[in-house]
């Protein structure tokens, strides 16, 4: 290919199509975008609804729209205009490129102008082209060569545009209007490459318990297409594209997840179905290639826990002490001086201030669509000073079906001040056996079937120990 790549940047199109650059097209009325109307879901799928102001003659004709998505879902369409019906509607994406230029060009005839490197003198050459299967072969007069890729200026002159070729993504179609004349078209499709996802800055002050959160709608497009001065609305959702909607379920022996508990409180926020709306204030131009940001919530001292949590999966010795994940947690709650509104799934940032006031950077977490009036616990990441170890102190099978397990936990603190440490023990119930708690240091809370948990209040520089009996029936 690299004959054909190295002549592909050479390639021009000769100076009189620039007269007539629709060539074949010339029946065929293109049109500006309209009026934008854009809503964007999670996932990277969009409706766009465009209207246009078309002076349809009348009966049959062909209706271009070039600045439509590249990615645009053609059985999606729909077209709406007084007075008309639709025949026939195609969308072309094969796009006018050197390259494609070339392909297109496999048995038609071309101009080859030659520049002589040392005199500058001109020469020109019918040419046909063969193939440009790996490179270009083409016949002149009655030699076959091979256009080479040897830094020789050559140019190649094309006659004409090929009619299926596109300077950007092109929706047509035909339609039969009853009466000529100007008047609005509405056209509305579904697109991927169109997405928006929730960012939120958070700043822990850890002395005052409190975050101030930042919400930022983060808007991509990858569509191969600008959309100018569209209103925008965002969905906090992901409707279902095909297939059949089940719900997960959790995997056995995980940390505690991010939502802690589902809120039941209904945000003020408009509502589309399941579904919260998020509707731009002012209409914005969403650029190709573009990451755009818009701000929709901004809340200050929301009170905040920071807590460190260690989950165990299983009745083994550890070989080493671990770390414990810092966890905060907070509430969406619009009652008791939580954030007060629901949060579309993104991602959460932590940021926390130095010594010197500088804010500091101390980890993220992932959140998916949160009721307002939830419980949020999220892991900042791994404590340097806050550790555990469990260790297998005695392990005796007393029957054939029965093994009891001894366990002993070790919690350590090595920060100036005092901390609590969550400590999760998972296994309790699996598929094929049971394990009950014969005996325990201290009393734990049982989280469900299959974990218990031990909130310990470690002193600062200090450690604890937990022991526990388990007996296990298989």
């Amino acid at each position: 290919m690299r004959a054909l790549s190295g002549l592909c940047i050479r390639a021009i199109i000769a100076a009189g199509l620039a007269a007539n650059p629709a060539g074949a097209q010339d029946s065929v009325r293109s049109n500006a975008q309209g009026e934008l109307a854009v809503t964007i879901y999670n996932g990277g799928q969009s409706l766009v609804q465009d209207i246009r102001q078309i002076a349809f003659p009348a009966g049959r004709t062909r209706q271009e729209f070039p600045d439509v998505s590249a990615q645009i879902r053609p059985q999606t369409v729909a077209f709406a205009a007084a007075d008309t019906a639709i025949v026939e509607q195609n969308f072309d994406y094969d796009l006018l490129s050197p390259n494609a230029l070339m392909q297109k060009a496999v048995g038609e005839t071309v101009t080859l102008l030659r520049t002589n490197p040392a005199t500058g003198a001109e020469t020109r050459e019918r040419a046909k082209v063969l193939a440009v299967n790996g490179g270009v072969v083409l016949q002149i007069g009655s030699r076959i060569e091979i256009l080479r890729d040897d830094g020789m200026p050559v140019r190649v002159i094309f006659d004409k545009i090929p009619p299926n070729l596109r300077a950007k993504p092109t929706l047509s179609i035909t339609l039969d209007s009853a009466r000529a004349g100007t008047r609005p078209a509405t056209l509305s499709y579904l697109t991927n490459g169109l997405g928006w996802a929730a960012d939120y800055v958070s700043l822990y002050d850890e002395k005052a318990g409190t975050i101030d959160v930042q919400g930022w709608v983060t808007l991509t497009n990858n569509t191969g297409t600008t959309f100018d001065n569209a209103k925008t609305l965002l969905v906090a959702g992901t409707p279902s594209a095909g297939g059949a909607v089940s719900p997960r379920y959790r995997p056995r022996s995980l940390p505690p997840g991010n939502l802690r508990r589902a809120g039941t409180e209904t945000a003020p926020r408009e509502q589309l179905g399941d579904y919260y709306l998020y509707p731009l204030a002012e209409r914005t131009t969403i650029a190709n290639a573009q990451t755009k940001q818009v701000s929709f919530l901004d809340v200050s001292g929301v009170p905040a826990q920071k807590i460190y949590e260690f989950t165990v999966g299983g009745f083994d010795t550890m070989t080493e002490p671990a770390s414990a994940a810092s966890v905060i947690k907070f509430s969406t709650s619009a009652k008791g001086g939580g954030l007060g509104d629901a949060l579309p799934a993104g991602t959460v940032r932590f940021y926390q201030r130095d010594l010197r006031g500088d804010p500091q950077f101390i980890g993220e977490n992932n959140i998916g669509h949160t009721p307002m009036g939830s419980e949020l616990g999220l892991a900042t990441g791994l404590a340097f000073d806050v550790k555990v170890q469990a260790t297998v102190v005695e392990r005796e099978r007393v029957s054939a079906n029965i093994t009891r397990s001894s366990m002993s936990y070790t919690l350590t603190n090595a920060r100036a001040q005092p901390v609590t440490l969550d400590l999760i023990q998972r296994g309790l119930d699996w598929y094929w056996d049971e394990t009950r708690i014969l005996a325990e240091s201290r009393k734990s809370e049982r989280l469900d079937s299959d974990g218990t948990r031990w909130r310990v209040e470690l002193p600062a520089n200090g450690e604890a120990t937990i022991t526990a009996t388990f007996e296990t029936r298989y």
